[in-house]
């Protein structure tokens, strides 16, 4: 997966004390496929993002409504299926120490320094990255298992037409393998 420049964004407009806010609206193209083999948002999809951002003394924290379509297919009759993905995200970027503006935030950075920087979202500067937490909400807001239908009936394991196209008495008549051997000498028996 590489990183795309389409989800970054400047803060620059935010005013860095405490309690300050501005909202944006995004509209992203989805720079590949972003899903699972089965269902996913497809390369070129909108993303719609309703982008909040507040400053903090510690960074900037960000809340967003993320929508978007995602198409695939059921895994009962492999119909195409279209999904709609409704999700919020909040996370917190943090101001990187050496970037802080004010006293008050340098010493937030470097008092949260020695913790475990895996799982925090930094700051370059004035921009945030935020492909990974969009990312994230859209993969976890998909179903695993997509179905067209409730009541989707799926395919004949023999014949694989879709049950509903079938003739409520529709059956295939099953050799045990076992037995196949003896059908050829029923045959010559029988003439």
């Amino acid at each position: 997966m590489k990183k795309s420049k389409l989800f970054t964004f400047n803060t620059h407009d935010l005013p860095r004390r405490a309690g300050e806010m501005r909202e944006y609206s995004l509209d992203i193209p989805a720079p590949e496929r972003i899903g699972i083999d089965v269902i996913g948002v497809p390369e070129g999809e909108e993303i719609h993002i309703e982008l909040r951002l507040e400053s903090v003394t510690e960074g900037v924290l960000v809340g967003a409504q993320v929508s978007t379509f995602a198409e695939g297919e059921c895994i009962r009759c492999l119909d195409p299926v279209e999904f709609s993905i409704k999700r919020s995200i909040q996370e917190l970027y943090r101001y990187a120490p050496e970037k802080a503006h004010t006293k008050a935030q340098r010493k937030a950075a470097e008092a949260h320094d020695d913790l475990d920087e895996d799982e925090d979202l930094l700051m370059d500067g004035e921009i945030i990255d935020l492909e990974g937490p969009v990312r994230d909400a859209i993969v976890l807001a998909l179903p695993i298992n997509p179905i067209c239908s409730r009541d989707c009936q799926g395919l004949c394991p023999t014949c694989g037409v879709k049950w509903t196209l079938l003739e409520p008495e529709h059956h295939h008549d099953v050799i045990d393998a076992r037995w196949a051997g003896l059908t050829d000498l029923r045959k010559g028996l029988e003439e």
